[in-house]
């Protein structure tokens, strides 16, 4: 059985509850700017990727001069919102427990630099993380650029590294980069479209991704 001594976690939606705010702020920012509406499958395929990028999936029609009006109003409608945001049941022992047994913790995150500073400060996980790389510091996945980062500042071995992220994105910045993934499926993609990345392994909680870390670390 293979083990891993890093494990390095996607954000929203994998550790923290946010993908129901993300497609409601994405929506409403879509509806200010008097754009077509996206349904929920269609805005939540872009969880993961940076704000930039994803807009050209979600808002299609948006003329590059408004770009800027409509990030300020994501923002606007997101910002309101994340005080609310939990983590899902058993990230805190998740987490306590790998940096038990002393396993190296890092964040790759679509989010900017001031959000996820924001969350980590607020929900008091900064402690837990070794590194964090967000997608307006370096490339935006599924590039592979955050994780050659962290596994390059941190002395990693790519053999012993684990991506755990919610979207396909995630699997495939995993995939790009050389180390294995964990898919999760309670956050922004299907099952059918994790499935279709082929990662490593697919967990339906957090309570399982948790059991089957525990026998591999």
């Amino acid at each position: 059985m293979k083990h891993y001594d890093a494990v390095i976690f996607d954000w929203d939606g994998t550790l923290m509850d946010s993908t129901g705010t993300i497609v409601t702020s994405i929506q409403m920012a879509c509806a200010d700017l008097g754009l077509a509406v996206p349904d929920r499958q269609r805005a939540s395929w872009v969880i993961g990727l940076s704000l930039e990028s994803a807009l050209y999936h979600v808002a299609p029609d948006l003329q590059a001069e408004d770009l800027d009006h409509f990030v300020a109003r994501y923002k606007h409608h997101f910002f309101q919102r994340d005080q609310e945001m939990p983590l899902f049941d058993g990230v805190p022992p998740l987490l306590h427990d790998l940096r038990e047994q002393r396993v190296k913790l890092a964040v790759a995150t679509g989010k900017g630099r001031v959000g996820l500073d924001r969350v980590l400060a607020t929900s008091q996980l900064e402690s837990y993380f070794d590194m964090t790389r967000c997608a307006d510091e370096s490339h935006g996945k599924p590039h592979p650029g955050m994780l050659h980062d962290i596994i390059g500042q941190l002395g990693l071995d790519p053999e012993h590294v684990l991506m755990v992220g919610d979207t396909t994105h995630d699997v495939q910045m995993a995939h790009n980069a050389g180390v294995d993934s964990i898919a999760v499926s309670y956050g922004a993609h299907d099952v059918p479209t994790l499935q279709e990345a082929n990662p490593t392994v697919l967990v339906h909680s957090v309570a399982e991704m948790h059991d089957w870390l525990s026998r591999r670390l």
